[in-house]
């Protein structure tokens, strides 16, 4: 253990190169043993060697030490045992410095594992990217929502939505927009979100995709609902009043009839009470709107429910001349909903279908339940028709909205509100003289 202490071993080596010049210049000066003289000259160089390398050992370490914490390496370890109470300090301030840099490096690895493990699971789209599109990262969000695996670069999205690239690319940080875009016969509203920042020297923009569709749709039957319930409510305190008024005067007028005057009265009282029962029947049509029962959640499976309905609407379509069919796939596809609301949504649609389809040669109306690509379930209503112009797209879920002589405009208004008490959505695509699809969503 002696030998291993560093002034000590310091002290021997030189004493020895001492002796050996001493002993290079006794023969030099004294003797001709020229080969002895060769054998103390490269003792004496190796010893110079030596001494020199050992004491630049620290050096080295140090070299080592700088090196680890430059490449972020803190598996060396440094061993100066019995060398000295300096080098035995100098080991434990390595050691406690790597310790430190290693506590550091770990703590970081798991805020990075943390914050990636968030953003992976967080439920709103996230998407990191340079200037020139190239996508940093993408989370699982994200990729659910735009109906994506990878993502490598934004413009990649062209196909999907050249809106939504286009908006990407020239977000400013701090600005909000909105897109509007088709996935899979399913709308989404976008709430795009985009901010800015700086790291290594490179300039990444980070932007958050939210679906409002939902919201929105709430918000807007909301509103609907309010102002059917101001109108029915107007209405009917109006209409009330002159309907029973006219029918007494229809009363009065039919047992004092005395002259061609008081038949003319008649003639309009009943009029008048005609319309206004009418018009009391119009409003209670709509007042349906806003008291839909609260569903009955059940789970069955699909296919007993698309039977009825098919045994239900068969011989009409046939009497038509419509071809109908009915598919579900897999058979044991299974919905957890209210099934009297839903058959009634399918209803209305098949019907609207129907009467799109009559006149048309090889009329056809298709019924289908199955599974997207993101695992909801899905029934929709397709006709080859002559399909909805693109002006009507965005009223035909209007209420009062009706592109059918004497239509209400209820059926798709309150199909979409049963929808909504499901949590699911309703959207609509249409291709002119080629298919008009109706999808429901769960």
């Amino acid at each position: 253990m002696v030998y291993k202490n560093f002034r000590i071993n310091c002290i021997l080596r030189i004493c020895i190169l001492g002796l050996t010049l001493l002993s290079f210049f006794l023969i030099l000066t004294q003797t001709t043993l020229y080969s002895a003289l060769i054998i103390l000259g490269f003792l004496i160089i190796y010893q110079t060697y030596a001494l020199i390398h050992y004491v630049e050992k620290t050096n080295r370490d140090l070299t080592h030490f700088f090196d680890s914490i430059r490449y972020s390496d803190f598996s060396q370890s440094f061993k100066y045992e019995g060398r000295g109470q300096t080098f035995d300090s100098l080991k434990n301030s390595f050691t406690e410095v790597m310790n430190a840099f290693r506590k550091t490096r770990t703590e970081k690895e798991q805020q990075a594992r943390y914050l990636q493990t968030v953003v992976r699971h967080i439920g709103v789209g996230l998407i990191v990217f340079q200037p020139d599109g190239e996508v940093e990262l993408i989370n699982k969000a994200a990729k659910q929502l735009l109906g994506i695996n990878q993502l490598k670069n934004i413009k990649s999205l062209q196909s999907l939505s050249p809106k939504l690239v286009n908006t990407l690319l020239k977000l400013k940080p701090r600005e909000k927009n909105t897109v509007k875009i088709d996935i899979n016969n399913e709308t989404l509203h976008l709430s795009v979100y985009g901010t800015e920042f700086k790291l290594g020297g490179n300039k990444y923009f980070l932007v958050s995709l939210q679906n409002i569709h939902s919201e929105l749709e709430e918000t807007e039957i909301e509103a609907w609902q309010k102002l059917i319930r101001v109108l029915t409510h107007e209405i009917m305190n109006s209409v009330t009043p002159i309907s029973s008024l006219a029918s007494t005067i229809n009363g009065l007028v039919h047992k004092n009839m005395v002259s061609e005057a008081l038949t003319d009265i008649k003639d309009a009282a009943q009029t008048i009470k005609k319309r206004s029962q009418g018009l009391m029947h119009f409003v209670d049509a709509y007042r349906n709107l806003t008291l839909i029962k609260k569903p009955n959640f059940q789970i069955f499976q699909i296919k007993e429910l698309f039977l009825r309905v098919e045994k239900l609407m068969q011989k009409d379509f046939k009497d038509k001349g419509i071809q109908f069919l009915v598919k579900v796939q897999p058979q044991t596809l299974e919905l957890t909903a209210d099934t009297e609301l839903i058959e009634q949504v399918l209803i209305n649609l098949l019907l609207n279908a129907q009467q799109a389809v009559e006149g048309c040669e090889n009329a056809e109306v298709n019924l289908e339940a199955r599974l997207d690509k993101r695992g909801k379930i899905i029934l929709e209503v397709t006709d080859n028709g002559p399909g909805i112009p693109n002006e009507n797209m965005e009223k035909i879920f209007i209420p009062f909205f009706s592109t059918k002589e004497g239509g209400s405009g209820i059926g798709l208004s309150l199909s979409r509100q049963i929808m909504r008490l499901h949590k699911g959505s309703i959207g609509v695509h249409s291709q002119p003289y080629s298919e008009t699809s109706i999808t429901l969503i769960f």
